[in-house]
């Protein structure tokens, strides 16, 4: 028998030691200020009911859903009804899926347990995610969302909340952002004024591909969904709306004037305006009127986050749900949700050179092992500066002291402890930096402060 070249799945990766001490900077980072804003952890189960999923995501969404086999004689449920009907046949022998977001496994959650939940109650939950899409450049089958949501509210307050949190998440990682913003009433408004309110999710799915495929083929999208030219043509300078966020909100009132949904999508756009400004936050805003994010469920405020000095696609993304819940029972329950893409946010990172020494280095010291008296001297000083809180370790072995200085540099450790019998003597360490080359006798009780430094 062959032996069987190992691989693993395409859209999906293997994370090295290195690039975890990175990742888990990133999400620590995002876990605190999610923190900072009083928001409460959460975890939710790799597989949902698929019941639970389908119809969540609009008919692309269900498309990328990962199905589950049923265990055990599965075949027994396909015969000549369902043999050649993809939906059918799913339906009978795939009664769960991997989860395609955290929003919709949220939504169940607070359903379930809503007698135990304290309203509003706002969660964050940093986990992974799949997803059936063509992989490529910044998208992947797998991937970590770290999602932060108030559920239980319907106050702009919130949403303000968000924005502040994405200006601190990303000052604190040091990419420079646009968080671009809309509102689904809007677009209902939009759609409602050139004569398609009953369009409104092919209008929206259409030209939330804007960025993607051009405004040319949003258009033959459009005009294949079934909505006239005459509606296409009304709909160009919308998209195309330029100015301050201001000015294409006052245009807006005069291009949408007859919809009633509309205007107050325009109002609760100005009301968080508002409160910003009066907050003075340090954050790149835009109002774009071609971001409709195709989720079914959002129905408020919509926001996206773009890098300036890295071309990807959007790194952060979410928005207002009023019903989300209402699928599981619990209906008028508004909530609303932001999402940092983990994946995206580590390639734009990696890319500018932006993570700090501290995501970098794994172990500040290694002792060199020099066996016998010296060994267990240098185990001593080991376990002193672990009690002090800095990573160090040993090598396990009594080697050549240049095979251990080469395990040093491979591993880029950045201070390599040695401690003879001159040294246990005159109770000191030399203390070599890897980097700079020097080496200097360092007293026992100074070692950890030496190395801190």
């Amino acid at each position: 028998m062959a032996i069987q070249k190992p691989s693993i799945p395409k859209g999906t990766r293997d994370f090295s030691p290195a690039e975890m001490i990175r990742r888990t900077y990133i999400f620590d980072t995002i876990r605190q200020v999610f923190r900072t804003y009083g928001f409460l952890p959460l975890e939710t189960p790799a597989m949902e009911n698929l019941g639970s999923l389908m119809g969540k995501y609009g008919e692309e969404g269900d498309k990328l859903l990962f199905k589950i086999l049923n265990s055990g004689d599965f075949t027994g449920e396909i015969n000549d009804g369902n043999r050649h009907n993809p939906a059918a046949l799913g339906a009978r022998i795939c009664e769960k899926g991997l989860r395609y977001d955290l929003t919709v496994p949220f939504a169940r959650y607070v359903v379930q347990h809503q007698s135990e939940i304290t309203f509003p109650f706002k969660r964050y939950q940093i986990q992974p995610v799949w997803r059936a899409d063509r992989p490529q450049k910044g998208r992947y089958r797998e991937f970590y969302q770290c999602d932060v949501d108030i559920i239980g509210s319907r106050s702009l307050i919130n949403e303000v909340e968000l924005i502040q949190i994405v200006g601190q998440v990303f000052r604190a990682l040091g990419i420079r952002v646009t968080l671009k913003m809309n509102n689904r009433k809007i677009l209902y408004g939009i759609s409602e004024s050139i004569g398609h309110a009953d369009k409104m999710m092919d209008i929206t799915v259409a030209i939330d591909k804007l960025d993607k495929i051009g405004i040319d083929n949003v258009n033959a999208e459009l005009l294949g969904k079934g909505i006239a030219q005459e509606a296409i043509d009304r709909l160009q300078p919308i998209l195309e709306l330029k100015g301050s966020n201001k000015d294409k909100l006052n245009t807006l009132k005069t291009i949408i004037a007859s919809s009633e949904t509309g205007l107050k999508g325009i109002g609760e756009m100005e009301t968080i305006f508002g409160y910003l400004d009066g907050l003075g936050t340090p954050l790149d805003i835009e109002i774009d009127l071609s971001l409709a994010r195709g989720l079914n469920y959002y129905t408020g405020a919509i926001f996206e986050v773009k890098a300036w000095d890295f071309e990807i696609g959007s790194i952060c993304g979410g928005g207002r749900y009023d019903d989300l819940t209402g699928i599981f029972g619990m209906p008028n329950t508004s909530g609303v949700g932001i999402s940092f893409g983990a994946d995206r946010i580590y390639d734009v990172m990696c890319g500018l050179d932006l993570f700090p020494e501290e995501a970098n280095v794994t172990t500040r010291a290694i002792f060199v092992n020099f066996g016998g008296a010296e060994e267990r001297c240098a185990l001593a000083q080991l376990t002193a500066l672990r009690a002090a809180g800095i990573s160090a370790e040993i090598y396990p072995e009594n080697a050549k002291v240049k095979k251990q200085m080469e395990y040093a540099n491979r591993r880029d450790i950045p201070y390599v402890v040695m401690i003879g019998s001159d040294e246990i003597q005159r109770g000191e360490a030399q203390l070599k930096d890897m980097r700079s080359g020097e080496q200097r006798p360092v007293p026992f009780a100074e070692l950890a402060d030496a190395v801190r430094r």
